[in-house]
């Protein structure tokens, strides 16, 4: 029978999340987020202009003229803020657990360990296709949302780092389902 301890733990002693080395986003994947912010404000653009299509009066001049000055500035600014945002972005895979860092104002790291994995799961989008990208998400119990999902990535290492994980976490529940077997026979006698 295994003696039960229960020994203090100081922050000191703690691994560090902060001192691992993350891997970046792939570059070809700033262009779908251009793209993107392309899409958006065109439909945005011609939201504008078919509205003011059907009420000539609504909009006047002066309104023009703040639009024409607003639009191309809050474009150089989600195009900025988004250059700052993939630069900051970075994942890092470890023997126990997958780690994403994001954000640019408020920074987020998120660790999910491969023991509460439960799905791994592959997609792509229209153009991260065309550029051979894919996204890879994992979910854990009790959630009905991705957990955690790393956009940009390179198509074949997404298809490689799938593979591996799904393969972790079989080897944790065969790990599992053993400790519980000898757990039982150990209570038998």
């Amino acid at each position: 029978m295994e003696e039960f301890t229960n020994n203090e733990i100081t922050i000191s002693d703690l691994p560090k999340f902060e001192e691992v080395k993350l891997l970046p986003i792939q570059p070809n994947y700033f262009k779908v987020v251009l793209i993107n912010i392309g899409i958006v404000f065109l439909l945005f653009g011609i939201g504008i202009g078919v509205f003011s299509f059907f009420d000539e009066e609504l909009l006047s001049n002066r309104i023009w003229l703040l639009i024409g000055t607003i639009y191309p500035i809050l474009l150089a600014i989600c195009i900025l803020y988004a250059r700052l945002s993939f630069k900051l972005r970075g994942f890092a895979f470890r023997e126990h657990d997958a780690v994403y860092k994001s954000g640019v104002i408020s920074q987020t790291t998120t660790i999910v360990p491969f023991k509460r994995v439960q799905h791994v799961a592959l997609h792509q989008d229209v153009f991260s296709r065309y550029f051979g990208l894919a996204s890879l998400e994992l979910f854990t119990a009790g959630g009905s949302t991705t957990d955690l999902e790393i956009k940009g990535l390179n198509l074949e290492d997404a298809q490689r780092y799938k593979i591996w994980i799904i393969q972790k976490i079989d080897t944790l529940i065969e790990e599992t389902e053993e400790e519980t077997i000898n757990k039982k026979l150990d209570d038998e006698i």
